[in-house]
C-alpha cells in the first residue's frame, strides 16, 4: 500500500515537470522576435518583423564571404526568413572565397572585409552585364586581441609588441617588453602560440594594415588578405582561430569581438590616448565615425584612420562589405538580394548590431548605403 502510494505521488510530480516543461517550450517557440544567440551567447535584439519588405523575395540565396560578419549574418537571416520565407545559405568561408566566388559569377553577394581591388573589379564586370562590383560598408566591428593566459585577466598590448608576437620576435609571456606595459601583471615563463589564419581573410588584411600603420619599422611585410609573416600556428575563420585560442594556455589570435568570451579574453591597446583601450561596439564606432568614403561612383569603400590617438577609440576595427552589382544583376535572384541588402541596412537591421558586439555604421555612411542598395537594377 505505501509502495503504491510512493508510486502515484512520483507520477503525479513527473507530470507537474513535464507540463512545466511544455509550457517553457511553448514560450519559447511563440518568441517571433527574431531573438537568438551568437558565438559568444550574446542575445541578437529584436527586430519589427511587420517592417520588412519583402518586394518580392522567394527561394534561395547562396552567398559566401567574410567570417567576421558570420554572427550579425545569422541574426539577420533569421528575421528575414522569418518574414519573408526565403532560405538564405551564407557559408562564411572568408573575404577570399566570398570574393572569388562573387567575381566567376557563382553567388550574387558575397561579403568581405576589404574593400574590392581594382583587378577584382574588372573581374566583376564579366558577371555584372553593363554594371561592376561595388562596395556596401554594412557591418563594424573591432579585431579583438584574444588570448588565453591563465592568471592574467587585464593585458595591455601595443603596436609594436603585437608586431614582434606575431612575427615570432617575442616568444615568452614574461618578455620585458609585455611586462613594461603589464606591471602589475604576474606575467608566467610560458611560451605564446600565437595563431592566424590561414584562409585568406579581410581580418588579417585589415590587422596587418593596422600594424603596418602604426608600427612600420617592426611590420615590413607588404600585407593582404594572405598572412605573410613566418612562424605561428594557422586555423581556418575567425572561429578556428577563436576556437584554437580558447583552448591553449598561452595563445594569443586575432577575431571579430563576438568571437571573444567563454575562455577567451580580449587585449587592450596603448595607442598613445590616455588610456588603454578596450574593444567594444562602442569603442569600435568612435574609430569607424572618422572613416572617409574613397570609393568612386556607387562604390562605398571607406578609408580608416589605424592609427587614430583619439582617446576612447579602438585602433584595430575593420568594416565588412556587402559586394553587389551596381547594375546587370541577374533577374531571378535580384528582388531577394535586394530585399535583404535594404533590410539589413535598415534602422532595424542596424539596430541589431550592438546587442551582438558588432558596431552599426555612422548615420552618414549607412544612409548613402540606403540609397545606393534602392538603386541596384
Amino acid at each position: 500500500m505505501m509502495l503504491q502510494r510512493k508510486n502515484r505521488l512520483r507520477a503525479i510530480s513527473l507530470g507537474a515537470i513535464a507540463v512545466s516543461g511544455a509550457l517553457a517550450l511553448t514560450a519559447c517557440g511563440s518568441d517571433n522576435t527574431g531573438g537568438g544567440s551568437n558565438a559568444s551567447g550574446n542575445p541578437s535584439s529584436a527586430t519589427n518583423a511587420s517592417a520588412i519588405k519583402c518586394d518580392g523575395a522567394k527561394g534561395q540565396l547562396l552567398s559566401d564571404g567574410s567570417s567576421a560578419q558570420k554572427n550579425a549574418i545569422d541574426a539577420w537571416v533569421k528575421n528575414f526568413s522569418q518574414a519573408c520565407g526565403v532560405q538564405i545559405n551564407y557559408k562564411a568561408g572568408g573575404s577570399g572565397a566570398g570574393v572569388t566566388s562573387f567575381t566567376q559569377g557563382q553567388i550574387p553577394w558575397a561579403g568581405s572585409d576589404s574593400a574590392l581591388k581594382p583587378a577584382e573589379v574588372a573581374a566583376s564586370k564579366k558577371v555584372c552585364s553593363g554594371g561592376q562590383g561595388i562596395d556596401l560598408p554594412m557591418v563594424g566591428g573591432a579585431i579583438a586581441i584574444g588570448y588565453n593566459l591563465n592568471g592574467v585577466d587585464n593585458l595591455v598590448l601595443d603596436a609594436p609588441t603585437l608586431a614582434k608576437i606575431f612575427d615570432g620576435k617575442i616568444n615568452n609571456w614574461n618578455d620585458p617588453a609585455i611586462a613594461k606595459l603589464n606591471p602589475k601583471a604576474k606575467l608566467p615563463d610560458l611560451k605564446i602560440q600565437a595563431f592566424h589564419r590561414s584562409d585568406d581573410s579581410g581580418t588579417t588584411d585589415n590587422f596587418t594594415k593596422y600594424l603596418k600603420a602604426s608600427t612600420p619599422d617592426n611590420w615590413k611585410y607588404s600585407g593582404g588578405k594572405t598572412w605573410q609573416a613566418s612562424g605561428g600556428q594557422s586555423a581556418a575563420q575567425s572561429s578556428g582561430v577563436a576556437q584554437q585560442v580558447k583552448q591553449t594556455n598561452g595563445a594569443i589570435g586575432y577575431f571579430e569581438l563576438s568571437y571573444v568570451g567563454d575562455g577567451v579574453k580580449a587585449a587592450s591597446i596603448a595607442t598613445g590616448a590616455a588610456q588603454p583601450v578596450a574593444p567594444s561596439t562602442d569603442s569600435a564606432t568612435k574609430a569607424i565615425a572618422a572613416a572617409k568614403v574613397v570609393g568612386t561612383g556607387q562604390d562605398l569603400s571607406l578609408k580608416l584612420d589605424y592609427n587614430t590617438k583619439v582617446d576612447g577609440a579602438y585602433p584595430i576595427t575593420l568594416v565588412t562589405y556587402e559586394i553587389a552589382c551596381d547594375k546587370g544583376n541577374k533577374a531571378d535572384t535580384l528582388p531577394t538580394v535586394k530585399s535583404f541588402l535594404n533590410y539589413i541596412a535598415s534602422e532595424d537591421g542596424q539596430k541589431i548590431l550592438s546587442g551582438i558586439s558588432y558596431a552599426p555604421m555612422p548615420d552618414e555612411i549607412i544612409s548613402k548605403v540606403r540609397t545606393t542598395v534602392a538603386g541596384l537594377s
